[in-house]
């Protein structure tokens, strides 16, 4: 029997194996099998109707929105967020709607929670180019107008599945002002950055003028910096502005020179879409030296993992011995790479 994860019971586990080779491709048997194995193991370890109900809704969920994603991969993505409140008149809800006109006019597609509010405002703005990721609730959350009957309308149960959705499927967070789910939204996004748990993106809190988010800035520097609860790089983690073409530039901008970041053992690989001079590769050791845990930063080409798993191995690189906790840096540092 391949692997080590098994049920320990040698017919069931010979079961398994055949199952996963007759309904997987080669390079994903194993993973196949491993998923029969939690299945089975549910089963043995008893787990009560409750979990198995919880955790087949989640699957189904997550398969049918991988899905609906598939065919749009390659595309790259603007996840927008904000209060469902948000009235049609007021300045907020025309931001939105500019915001994701201008955005997918660059080539962007847009990912709401497609309900009303900022959420309508984006899927109106970006017409046919948007995707609505409903939550069912009791009480609200109606699927807008424009993405009622639209084939890119998924409606998720539970949030854990619908946030990793969101993070998952975009390049970027958009966030205007809102209530709770909007700065749990926000909160999510800068601890999965803060911690290493996703690749860098550009995350844009954006609202007509100063408020809303002045006044969550003001508690984070003030309750959270101030007391040593967060680095004051943190801070650099995000950006405020106060209009749809800044928080379309904010986007752009972090994509001109950089492209994508991957981990590999104990380096850190930087891929760009165009390679760096010498002289700005040089400015970059001087100013982000407090990044590494030793060496420098380095020009050079794909890993043997990359190389392996076909990943961008045309695209030039910068690999460096990252210290895996100063993200706020290291946000700097794509910046400093864009040219900002």
């Amino acid at each position: 029997m391949r692997g080590k994860y098994a049920t320990g019971q040698a017919e069931i586990d010979r079961e398994i194996g055949a199952l996963a080779e007759k309904y997987s491709a080669p390079a994903t048997a194993e993973l196949i099998r491993q998923m029969f194995t939690s299945v089975v193991k549910l089963h043995l370890d008893g787990a009560d109707s409750y979990e198995l109900r919880l955790l087949n809704t989640s699957l189904k969920e997550l398969r049918h929105a991988f899905r609906v994603f598939r065919q749009y991969r390659g595309v790259p993505k603007v996840a927008v967020w904000g209060s469902a409140r948000i009235k049609p008149a007021s300045a907020e809800y025309r931001m939105a709607a500019e915001f994701s006109r201008l955005i997918t006019r660059a080539g962007y597609l847009v990912i709401t929670g497609g309900g009303g509010g900022a959420m309508a405002a984006g899927n109106c703005g970006a017409g046919g180019r948007s995707f609505a990721v409903n939550i069912s609730l009791p009480h609200e959350q109606k699927p807008n107008p424009y993405v009622a009957r639209c084939e890119k309308l998924i409606s998720f149960k539970y949030f854990f599945d619908r946030k990793l959705i969101f993070v998952k499927e975009s390049n970027a967070t958009v966030l205007f002002p809102g209530g709770f789910g909007t700065c749990d939204e926000a909160f999510e996004m800068l601890t999965l950055y803060q911690t290493g748990k996703s690749v860098p993106r550009p995350i844009v809190l954006i609202e007509p003028r100063w408020g809303f988010w002045r006044g969550w800035l003001n508690f984070i520097r003030r309750e959270m910096a101030r007391r040593g609860f967060i680095a004051k790089h943190d801070l650099k983690l995000f950006t405020l502005v106060h209009s749809a073409k800044a928080a379309v530039k904010e986007i752009l901008d972090f994509y001109s020179v950089y492209n994508s970041l991957r981990y590999v053992g104990p380096l850190t690989v930087l891929r760009l879409n165009q390679p760096l001079p010498a002289a700005k590769l040089k400015q970059l050791n001087k100013k982000f030296a407090d990044l590494l845990t030793g060496g420098k930063i380095e020009a050079g080409g794909p890993t043997a993992e990359e190389l392996k798993d076909k990943d961008l191995p045309d695209l030039p690189r910068l690999v460096m011995r990252f210290d895996r906790e100063s993200y706020g840096r290291l946000n700097e540092l794509i910046r400093a790479i864009n040219g900002a």
